[in-house]
């Protein structure tokens, strides 16, 4: 059986799990992201990969490593990464020479993306979109089976899709993407000045905070939904709708099987997903002589990185 470790490097933490070739995931270890430089930080991730692989008896066939941020098709430079501050970090490298192991690094919307389309909501299908939806929204693209990574490996950046023109100011620096109407930012800000109108409408969904509209947080809107509460309700469902228009826009594009949506957003479930499917149907392209992408929830949550950085390394790296 071949064996392989799985690392996702977070702007707070570092996850990293020893995961065999059915995608299961043997032991998971984590450590709090260094507010530091990348030689602290993987540092420290070489330390984890050696208390994860302390326990095998066994040979590894080698590390994959996902980061939040653009990677070299080599898939050993990170070229940036703007949680964690890095530019030009030679991360594979640095890994191999700490850990004796081959390694892999690639953009963790990537890494997700292929655990999901092989092992979690999107398997049996070789074609899918991951679209993770949480303070941005991140992604990934497998396509006949295989990851698109680009010309220079920054293919997947699908949050920053233009939505608007000369819309909302996005952190990217640019206005109007995508990421500013359908993310969980977006969700806390709709739903706070929703309601801010309606307060009357809204009691429950105001006493999950301070009281205040000011007061919502993200958790709270979908706490209140799922009680019933309109405000909340309609938030989620105005959401779902500009989900929709981006996953439109990308199956015209890519024309996917399925999309998988996960992120801590999708928690809503269907309050969420069925505007999105309703208005995907309404607006992709030749809707009356195609078929129109499934819409699935994400299966592996906050595993589908580990798990999906280490097939990408098992299949680098394993002997055929």
């Amino acid at each position: 059986m071949s064996i392989s470790v799985g690392v996702d490097i977070g702007g707070t933490k570092i996850l990293a799990g020893l995961v065999n070739e059915q995608g299961e995931i043997l032991n998971k270890v984590r450590r709090k992201t260094p507010r530091a430089d990348s030689a602290s930080v993987l540092a420290v991730v070489a330390e984890v990969v050696d208390e994860t692989i302390a326990q095998v008896d066994g040979s590894i066939a080698g590390i994959g490593v996902g980061v939040a941020g653009p990677v070299d098709l080599n898939c050993s430079t990170v070229l940036f990464a703007p949680n964690l501050q890095w530019a030009d970090v030679p991360a594979r490298t640095i890994l191999e020479n700490a850990t004796g192991l081959p390694v892999l690094v690639d953009n963790d919307g990537n890494t997700a993306a292929w655990g999901e389309a092989k092992f979690g909501a999107g398997r049996g299908s070789s074609n899918v979109v991951t679209v993770t939806v949480g303070t941005g929204i991140g992604g990934g693209v497998v396509l006949n089976g295989d990851l698109l990574r680009g010309a220079h490996g920054a293919a997947g950046e699908i949050g920053h899709m233009g939505a608007v023109a000369d819309g909302l100011q996005c952190g990217c620096g640019r206005k109007g993407c995508w990421e500013q109407y359908a993310s969980g930012n977006a969700l806390v800000r709709e739903t706070r000045k929703l309601a801010a109108e309606k307060l009357f409408d809204a009691q429950v969904l105001l006493s999950h905070g301070d009281g205040t509209p000011e007061g919502v947080k993200g958790e709270h809107i979908t706490a209140a939904a799922l009680e019933g509460d309109p405000v909340a309700i309609a938030a989620l469902e105005q959401l779902g709708v500009w989900l929709g228009r981006g996953l439109a826009s990308l199956t015209a594009i890519l024309d996917p099987e399925v999309f998988v949506i996960g992120g801590g957003v999708s928690e809503a479930g269907e309050l969420l997903l069925g505007s999105a499917r309703v208005t995907l149907a309404e607006r992709v392209m030749g809707r009356a002589y195609r078929p129109i992408p499934e819409i699935r929830a994400a299966e592996l949550g906050n595993k589908a990185g580990i798990v999906g950085a280490a097939d990408l390394a098992r299949l680098r790296f394993s002997p055929i």
